[in-house]
């Protein structure tokens, strides 16, 4: 297994990820309706980089990397990831954050902060803190989840060393 850098051809196996997650309606902001050519702005070409969590030539899992605020707030970077359904559970997700927290580090990076973590998300919440992130803010009502109507979202930050 391996992660690496993401190519334009990996979208097409990117695609039934994101598809599947987004249309959950559980855990992600996106539209669950979400068309491929949008899709494809979000994960391959707004982020600076992305990144994506191989095994024997299947793609499980994704990551990308963007930098949070412009300007005097550019030493903060945010990260989204998704993995299959098929391959919840066997630690991609911790596998993916700490590469991702290396590769911010190299750009520069000094802290990443994810901006919305959904509430009910407990099992990411409970990973990101064994990762170190702390919950620095909730954002009441913040998303509109497809079962349970409107929950709260936190903020989770982590200090990468600041120097």
């Amino acid at each position: 297994m391996e992660i690496r850098e993401a190519t334009e051809q990996d979208f097409d196996s990117i695609w039934p990820i994101f598809r599947e997650i987004a249309s959950t309606g559980e855990t992600y902001a996106y539209d669950r309706s979400t068309p491929r050519d949008e899709a494809f702005e979000l994960w391959m070409e707004y982020p600076r980089k992305t990144f994506v969590f191989e095994e024997n030539g299947e793609i499980l899992g994704t990551y990308y990397i963007v930098t949070n605020h412009s300007g005097p707030g550019d030493h903060v970077c945010n990260c989204g990831y998704m993995v299959s359904s098929n391959a919840r559970g066997k630690g991609l997700a911790t596998s993916m954050c700490e590469h991702s927290q290396e590769i911010a580090k190299l750009m520069g990076y000094k802290a990443m902060q994810f901006n919305s973590v959904v509430s009910t998300n407990e099992v990411a919440i409970e990973l990101w803190k064994k990762l170190g992130y702390k919950i620095i803010g909730t954002i009441p009502r913040a998303f509109k989840h497809k079962k349970l109507g409107f929950v709260d979202s936190y903020i989770m930050h982590k200090e990468l060393g600041i120097k």
